[in-house]
């Protein structure tokens, strides 16, 4: 796709600097966008996505934000305006590394954290981007959710359960703001071999054993890229999918056909 599937402007990658997040800001890239991209901690990452965007002739951001702080996310969102004039996308691919427990040993703390990040912070994307949105006459959410919201994957519901909350409001943005050109849709994410899943695997939280059981339930034989993430968000921000809000499309191989 080229630039002309996007108004001039960035695409705002909430979580750019993460394993997934990284490979959705190059999509958007090499889609002919401008970029900006958040980070919580990874200042490093961030700062090498922009010089690498910025050698490729991109005009990039980073900007740092607490999500969970309605505050720091408005003023990162001011930022990303400042710098760029427009944010035409926002994509949300944020979230932490997420522990794998079942619902009964899963502690008060460890559930507030995952709703804290997950449906606090994507709520106040929204709240801070909404109204630049409607000034501008319109743009795209692009929630990054679960595969998990089909099919319950055990021991996951810290991932799963927040971004069901998120899925309704997915919902509620295509349906109240379709009127102000603004649509939302969401890629339910598989398993991806990226970010939180090689970490998990490093720490031996997924094994081989586990590998070749989660293969069996799904229909495409290999697990998923970041990439594979990346083309869906891009394809459901611009203009092609310019008639599609409200939706979901699940890019997980095929997970519990």
């Amino acid at each position: 796709m080229g630039g002309s599937d996007f108004p001039a402007g960035a695409a705002l990658v909430i979580g750019g600097s993460g394993g997934i997040g990284r490979e959705v800001a190059r999509g958007f890239a090499a889609a002919g966008c401008d970029i900006a991209v958040t980070y919580r901690r990874k200042a490093d990452v961030a700062r090498e996505l922009v010089d690498e965007f910025t050698a490729k002739g991109r005009k990039a951001s980073a900007h740092a934000v607490d999500l969970t702080d309605e505050a720091s996310v408005k003023a990162a969102f001011a930022e990303a305006v400042a710098s760029h004039g427009r944010i035409h996308t926002v994509v949300f691919a944020a979230g932490p590394v997420v522990e794998q427990v079942a619902i009964a040993d899963t502690s008060p703390a460890l559930w507030r954290q995952s709703i804290e990040t997950e449906t606090i912070g994507f709520f106040n994307c929204v709240s801070a981007a909404v109204p630049h949105m409607r000034t501008m006459g319109g743009g795209s959410f692009v929630h990054l959710g679960s595969a998990g919201h089909l099919r319950w994957p055990k021991k996951d519901g810290l991932s799963v359960a927040p971004k069901a909350a998120n899925e309704a409001l997915i919902k509620g943005i295509a349906r109240e703001e379709g009127v102000h050109g603004i649509r939302a849709n969401s890629v339910l994410v598989g398993v991806i071999e990226a970010g939180m899943f090689l970490e998990l695997k490093a720490r031996g939280v997924f094994d081989e054993r586990w590998i070749k059981e989660t293969l069996r339930m799904i229909a495409i034989k290999r697990l998923g890229t970041a990439e594979d993430i990346g083309n869906a968000a891009v394809f459901l921000a611009s203009a092609r999918a310019s008639y599609i809000t409200g939706q979901q499309i699940n890019v997980s191989g095929g997970f519990g056909l």
